[in-house]
C-alpha cells in the first residue's frame, strides 16, 4: 500500500493525527469501521430536522490555547456555557452541588452556617471531592458531605458505573466535586463553545485534506499485514486488537432512547441529571446545547449498561486498579510485537479523556513523529 500513515479510527484522536501527518507531507490512510466519519461525537440531523448527538451529549470546553487554536480552523463557534440540575427529593437543583444548591435543599439559616464553615475549612471558589469532604472533622461540613453523598452522589454512580464511588478510582470522585462557590455553570473552561454546524462538520473540514484517503464501513482487521510494515495510529480498543488474549477490559456502554416533543421546550437546562429516582441517568434536549429554533424539541434519555464486546459500543473504561493492571499487560505486549504502531485514544488507552485532551494527545504524537510542532499556533480564535 502506498501511504505513509495508516489511521484506525475518525474520531478526535484519529483525525487530529491525520490531519497534522497530512499537513506535513505524509500519505495518510484513515480506516473507519462505523459509517461515519467523527467517533462518539458524530452528530446528524434526525427526521424533524433537529441536530442530534447520536452518542450522548457532547460539549467543548478546554482551557488550551493551542487546542482551541487549532480547531478553529475547521469550524466557527457558537458560545455555549452549560447547565445541569440533579432532581434531588422532588427539587432541580444545580449540579455538580454548590452553594446554590445548598441554599434550595437546606432551610435557610442552617444553610447559611454551613456556607461559612464550608468556605472558612477550604476557602471560596474550590473545589472538593465528595470523599475528602466526608472526612472533615467539622460535623455539619461531615452531614452535608453524607447528605450529598447519598442523595447526590451514590445512587447516580452506582447506575453509571455499577459500583459505588469508593470502589472506582479517585479520579471519578474528583470529577463531581462539591463546589464552594455560586457558579452554576457545569465547566469553569476558558474556551466553552459548541461547533457552529456541528462536530460532523468539524471532522469533515479536518479529513478534507488532499493527503488523507478515507475508508468508511472498513474494518482494521482487514489490514492486518499492513499494521506490521506500515506507521499506524490505532484508536480502537487495544484488547480487541490483541485478540482479547488476556480477556476483555471492563468498560461501561450507554443506551440513548430518542423522543421529539411537539412543545417548544422540554426541561430549562441542557441537561438533567436523575441521581435516585429511574434506571436512567440523564436526559438532555438536543436544542439548548446546538441553538436551533424549532417549535418542537427532541430530547434523549441516558442508561448506563454493561458492556458485550461485539454487542455494544465501549464508552468508558472502568477505573479500577486490577483493570489497570490488565490494560498494562496489554499495552507491553502489544508495544512489542506491533513496533511500528502507535496506540492512542480513550479505548487504546484505557483512559477518560475529554475531547479537548483527545486533540492535545493526538497532535502531541502528531509533532513527536514528524508532523507540525503542537505549540504553534495554528490559526485565529473564531466564535460567531
Amino acid at each position: 500500500m502506498n501511504f505513509d500513515w495508516i489511521i484506525v479510527g475518525a474520531g478526535f484522536t484519529g483525525a487530529t493525527f491525520a490531519e497534522r501527518m497530512a499537513a506535513a507531507g505524509k500519505r495518510v490512510l484513515v480506516v473507519e469501521r462505523r459509517t461515519h466519519i467523527g467517533g462518539n461525537a458524530f452528530d446528524q440531523h434526525n427526521e424533524h430536522n433537529i441536530l442530534i448527538h447520536r452518542y450522548g451529549p457532547h460539549i467543548f470546553h478546554t482551557n488550551s490555547d493551542v487546542v482551541w487554536n487549532y480547531l478553529s480552523n475547521f469550524t466557527e463557534w457558537r458560545p455555549y456555557e452549560h447547565h445541569v440540575l440533579g432532581l434531588i427529593q422532588g427539587h432541580l437543583v444545580p449540579v455538580p452541588f454548590n452553594l446554590n444548591s445548598l441554599t434550595a435543599l437546606f432551610p435557610g439559616a442552617l444553610a447559611r452556617r454551613i456556607e461559612r464553615h464550608l468556605v472558612v475549612e477550604y476557602g471560596f471558589g474550590k473545589k472538593i471531592p465528595i470523599l475528602t469532604l466526608r472526612e472533615s472533622k467539622h460535623r455539619e461540613i461531615k452531614e452535608l458531605a453524607e447528605y450529598v453523598y447519598k442523595h447526590v452522589f451514590e445512587q447516580y454512580t452506582i447506575k453509571q458505573w455499577g459500583f459505588l464511588p469508593e470502589e472506582l478510582s479517585p479520579s471519578v470522585t474528583a470529577r463531581v466535586p462539591i463546589a464552594v462557590s455560586r457558579d452554576d455553570r457545569y465547566f469553569q473552561d476558558r474556551y466553552q463553545a459548541m461547533p457552529l454546524r456541528g462536530y460532523t462538520a468539524l471532522f469533515s473540514r479536518m479529513l478534507q485534506h488532499p493527503n488523507i484517503k478515507l475508508l468508511l464501513n472498513c474494518d482494521w482487521t482487514d489490514f492486518g499485514a499492513e499494521l506490521s510494515g506500515t506507521r499506524t495510529l490505532y484508536t480502537g480498543a487495544i484488547d480487541e486488537f490483541m485478540g482479547f488474549r488476556f480477556g476483555p477490559l471492563p468498560y461501561r456502554s450507554l443506551r440513548f432512547d430518542e423522543r421529539t416533543v411537539n412543545k417548544d421546550s422540554f426541561q430549562p437546562v441542557g441537561t438533567v441529571n436523575y441521581p435516585n429516582s429511574n434506571d436512567f441517568t440523564r436526559i438532555t434536549e438536543q436544542k439548548i446545547l446546538t441553538g436551533q429554533l424549532s417549535p418542537i424539541t427532541t430530547i434523549l434519555t441516558e442508561y448506563p449498561t454493561p458492556h458485550e464486546p461485539g454487542r455494544t459500543i465501549a464508552y468508558y473504561p472502568i477505573p479500577r486498579e486490577e483493570n489497570q493492571i490488565l490494560y498494562a499487560r496489554y499495552l507491553e505486549a502489544a508495544r512489542s510485537e506491533f513496533p511500528m504502531v502507535i496506540f492512542a485514544g480513550r479505548l487504546a488507552d484505557y483512559q477518560y479523556y475529554n475531547m479537548d485532551q483527545a486533540c492535545a494527545r493526538a497532535l502531541k504524537l502528531a509533532s513527536d513523529n514528524g508532523g507540525p510542532n503542537w505549540t504553534e499556533k495554528c490559526g485565529a480564535q473564531t466564535i460567531s
